[in-house]
C-alpha cells in the first residue's frame, strides 16, 4: 500500500442516486494511498446508491452536510456520477457554491460520468478541457468547455475527468497521481 495521500482530506459530494461504483472505487483508491474521505450531502443520514442508474445498490452514510462545510476543510474534492445525483446537486445552492468555491481555490477536483453537470452549474467548466458521459457533453459545450470524447481520462490543471464506469481503473490512478502532486499537508 502506498501512502502518497497520507493525511489528505477529500470531500466526496454526493446525494441520492449516486452511482455506487463511481464513489466506491475512487474512494478505495484514495484510502489505499492514505487519504481520509468524508461524504458530503444535501441531507443527513444515508444516501441511496444506484447501479447503472436503475437498480438499488445500498446506501452510504453521510458524514457532513455540504451547507455546514468549508472548502478549507478539504484538500481535494470528488464528484461521482449517476444521473440523479448531480441533477439534484446542481439544484442546491449550497452544493453549487461549494463546487464553485472549490474550483476557484485551485485545489484538485475529480469528476466522472454525469458528475461534471454540477461543475457546469457552478460555471466552472468555461475554457476547460474535460470528458464526461456522452449525454451531457452538449451541456458542457454550451457551458464553455472543450469536451474530449475519445479519452478515458482528461486532466486539465486541477481538474481530472472521466467518461464512466469502464474508465474507473484509469480514473482512479489519475486521481491519486493528481491529488498527490497538488497535496500540501495542512497542519493538524
Amino acid at each position: 500500500m502506498t501512502q502518497e495521500l497520507r493525511g489528505m482530506r477529500v470531500g466526496i459530494l454526493a446525494t441520492d442516486g449516486v452511482e455506487r461504483v463511481e464513489l466506491d472505487q475512487p474512494r478505495g483508491a484514495m484510502h489505499g494511498a492514505g487519504a481520509k474521505t468524508e461524504i458530503l450531502s444535501l441531507h443527513d443520514g444515508e444516501i441511496q446508491a444506484r447501479q447503472s442508474d436503475l437498480d438499488a445498490a445500498g446506501t452510504f452514510p453521510v458524514d457532513r452536510l455540504v451547507a455546514d462545510v468549508s472548502i478549507d476543510d478539504y484538500h481535494a474534492l470528488l464528484l461521482p456520477g449517476g444521473t440523479m445525483n448531480p441533477d439534484q446537486l446542481r439544484m442546491d445552492r449550497d452544493a453549487v457554491q461549494f463546487v464553485k468555491d472549490f474550483m476557484a481555490s485551485e485545489k484538485p477536483v475529480a469528476s466522472i460520468c454525469h458528475g461534471p453537470w454540477t461543475l457546469a452549474e457552478a460555471d466552472a467548466v468555461r475554457g476547460r478541457r474535460l470528458t464526461s458521459w456522452p449525454s451531457i457533453r452538449t451541456d458542457l459545450r454550451n457551458a464553455g468547455a472543450e469536451v474530449i470524447a475519445d479519452q478515458e481520462v482528461v486532466v486539465d490543471g486541477q481538474l481530472v475527468t472521466s467518461r464512466g464506469p469502464a474508465d474507473l481503473p484509469a480514473f482512479c490512478a489519475a486521481v491519486v497521481e493528481r491529488f498527490a502532486r497538488a497535496y500540501d499537508p495542512m497542519p493538524s
